[in-house]
């Protein structure tokens, strides 16, 4: 989108204490959506930037398009300046341990005495219950939600291949918060909503839940599952690639027929449902297995693109830079990296009338927008120094802006 009063959040402002993914990916999305969303962060900076391994690319993922300030929480001055930019807020978010925000004076009862209209969103392991103490991480709720259960094999569970919960929690967290400001609109008042680990995971699985209660049988993990098609596989094909294809529909069936001149398939009543075939399934298998091993990756798939057939090849997550799609229209966004180099990762899933949000702030060094937001807020160019001299704030030079 060509510029902020394009983006439909643009005026909102986000004030965010958050750190690893669930936060930053809720106050991520309001930032995409045109929010202006400052982070507050220690001196030495969110600890989520220092991360390694699997964790090497959460703060670059999640904090675009945000500012970033740097200062002491804990001391009287650093607390008054986070105070000033709060009074000023539509919205906090927080995702610390029970208690933190309390101890530290920004919790929810202090800041809303101050700003009656502030949404104070919490992201927490557990909502209200026996639980709600705990501290929790996504693989924890994955595994004690079911998540990891129905995505491993019968006798090993296996997490999912991405923080889902992290992420799709946060994004429940925007629901609220975008909730509670359309309720703003009509009461004045704000609210503290508050969005979960575990209660996340449950919802997921819910489907299964429910598959047991219509069904009556226990579902085994999805590794294991009894599909609800017939063909509906990894296939290999020429040169030992694979692509999934999935036939899901009566109007499917007689496309994927047709498309591969399997006539005497077509023809046969027992496969004109969808429950003819899944019971033919044994001796359909070994057939559709040979007409794809006959085929190149490239012929397969253009093909069953022609037939109207859903399909994918298995690809890994380093293959959607180069992914044509995602290339063609803003699918993509360039980001810089701490050491300078200059990354594309994917942008927000939505479309405005048919753009993408972009980048209109690309990564944010730690304290980087400290002394505007410090002058923004009234203090004096003295004060900023003082601040900076005893170590209570930090500022740094101010990066080139990333394009869109």
């Amino acid at each position: 989108m060509a510029n902020l009063g394009d983006l439909p959040l643009a005026g909102l402002k986000v004030v965010e204490f958050t750190h690893m993914v669930m936060g930053p990916a809720a106050g991520g999305i309001l930032a995409d959506l045109g929010a202006e969303v400052t982070k507050v962060e220690p001196c030495n900076g969110d600890n989520t930037r220092r991360l390694q391994g699997s964790g090497a690319g959460y703060f670059a993922m999640y904090n675009r398009n945000k500012r970033s300030l740097a200062l002491d929480l804990k001391s009287a001055e650093g607390k008054d300046l986070a105070l000033r930019l709060i009074d000023e807020a539509d919205v906090v978010i927080e995702n610390f341990r029970h208690g933190t925000m309390d101890r530290l004076g920004f919790g929810y009862a202090d800041l809303s005495a101050r700003n009656p209209g502030l949404i104070y969103c919490s992201l927490k392991g557990f909502l209200s219950g026996p639980y709600e103490h705990r501290t929790a991480l996504d693989e924890v709720t994955q595994m004690m939600g079911g998540l990891a259960y129905m995505t491993g094999l019968p006798d090993r569970p296996l997490r999912a291949g991405t923080s889902v919960i992290d992420i799709t929690g946060g994004m429940f967290g925007v629901i609220a918060i975008l909730s509670a400001l359309q309720q703003r609109h009509s009461t004045g008042r704000g609210r503290h909503v508050t969005s979960s680990l575990f209660e996340t995971t449950a919802y997921l699985v819910g489907q299964h839940m429910a598959q047991q209660a219509v069904s009556g049988e226990e579902p085994p993990p999805m590794s294991v599952r009894r599909s609800a098609w017939s063909i509906y596989d990894i296939f290999e094909c020429a040169g030992n690639e694979r692509v999934f294809v999935g036939v899901v529909s009566d109007t499917l069936w007689r496309a994927f027929c047709k498309e591969f001149a399997l006539d005497d398939l077509a023809a046969d009543p027992a496969l004109h449902t969808n429950a003819g075939r899944v019971a033919a399934r044994d001796t359909l298998m070994p057939r559709i297995n040979a007409l794809f091993a006959g085929l190149s990756k490239t012929e397969m798939m253009d093909r069953l693109d022609r037939a109207g057939i859903p399909f994918a090849p298995i690809n890994k997550p380093a293959d959607l830079f180069d992914d044509p799609h995602l290339n063609a229209a803003g699918g993509l966004v360039k980001i810089t990296l701490e050491d300078g180099k200059q990354v594309s990762l994917p942008a927000l899933p939505v479309e405005f009338d048919g753009q993408r949000p972009g980048v209109r702030q690309d990564l944010p060094k730690a304290g980087e927008h400290s002394v505007e937001v410090a002058q923004s807020l009234g203090l004096s160019e003295e004060q900023i120094d003082a601040l900076i001299e005893h170590g209570l704030l930090r500022g740094t030079e101010k990066a080139e802006p990333a394009g869109a």
